[in-house]
């Protein structure tokens, strides 16, 4: 029986998780986890380019572990693990580093964007992209799945690997990313033209995967649409469209489908069924997830499991690159 193509994803263990995460990654992951041998990570190494609170990381740490498995990733069809966890990734992360042209690093549109944001800008920041292709490479990833906004990041992971293969043989997969059309970038519910931010604060801004369910509904009811009429799949009705694409995500439903079931009704209407299937996917996550955290040591032990597992790959991995460059 031929091997199932290898998958890769992480998300950063920091702020509260919202619905434009859980429909841009975990549920697909969920949904197609069968399909694949997959390693999904918490890449909280990451998360240290901007100063953390440790005790807040650590407990971050758990709580995106537990939302992982909550959501319904199997440890069956997946190893669940923390990316600090296994050594392999900083140290191919910096022979990644040496072999990386600065230039490369240089026009990384996130790196433009985020550093315009801080006063003081981290080595790491820059690097952060080598670091994301190590997570990549070390796992002989054939599929990446990630929104449209990382595309860039995959594209210079193949550069470097093809680059890699080039200079010292053949060493790493070239992976190939997998972005999906459907609900692939969720809105901000106050502002649709904005995608749904870990950081944005405003009320009815986001839908936090763990936040009061009565609050849910109220900020879904309250979504911004606009002064049309018609439900229909547009995307520059922001609003409905940015509803439509959530409703359509959590249903498997096709646009044509909708837009009949829609037909000739309201915008609270649409706003009603929308909640609807919110709440029913966060009721019982929002449930599995408080028996898991009521057990730390379960979670740490199913974390140390995915480390070892991890680790195995990894290493075979970093090996490789190690005796290709004369290092052992």
């Amino acid at each position: 029986m031929a091997a199932l193509p290898r998958v890769f994803s992480g998300i950063q263990p920091s702020g509260n998780l919202h619905l434009g995460n859980y429909l841009g990654a975990i549920h697909n992951w969920v949904q197609e986890q069968k399909q694949y041998d997959n390693f999904f990570c918490i890449v909280d190494l990451h998360a240290i380019t901007v100063p953390q609170d440790p005790a807040e990381l650590r407990k971050n740490v758990r709580d995106l572990a537990a939302l992982y498995l909550a959501s319904g990733i199997s440890l069956d069809h997946a190893t669940i693990f923390v990316q600090s966890h296994v050594p392999a990734h900083v140290e191919l992360g910096w022979i990644l580093n040496c072999q990386t042209p600065l230039g490369w690093l240089n026009r990384m549109t996130q790196f433009k964007d985020k550093s315009q944001k801080q006063e003081t800008v981290a080595a790491g920041l820059l690097n952060y992209p080598t670091l994301m292709a190590a997570d990549i490479l070390l796992y002989d990833t054939q599929i990446v799945p990630v929104g449209d906004d990382q595309r860039q990041h995959i594209e210079l992971t193949r550069d470097i690997a093809e680059r890699f293969n080039h200079l010292y043989g053949e060493t790493f997969v070239i992976p190939e990313p997998l972005i999906r059309p459907v609900a692939a970038r969720v809105m901000g519910l106050d502002e649709p033209t904005q995608k749904m931010s870990k950081s944005n604060k405003a009320a009815n801004h986001s839908i936090p995967l763990l936040g009061d369910l009565k609050a849910t509904r109220k900020a879904i009811m309250r979504a911004v649409t606009d002064s049309g009429s018609e439900i229909k799949f547009d995307e520059k009705r922001h609003g409905v469209h940015n509803l439509l694409g959530i409703y359509q995500a959590l249903t498997g439903k096709d646009k044509a489908s909708i837009e009949a079931e829609f037909e000739g009704q309201g915008y609270g209407k649409l706003k009603g069924a929308v909640a609807d299937v919110v709440l029913a996917t966060l009721e019982p996550l929002q449930q599995r997830y408080n028996e898991l955290t009521a057990d730390p040591a379960e979670l740490d032990g199913i974390l140390k499991r995915g480390a070892e597992r991890a680790a195995e790959v990894a290493n075979a991995t970093l090996l490789r690159a190690y005796q290709q460059l004369g290092l052992r």
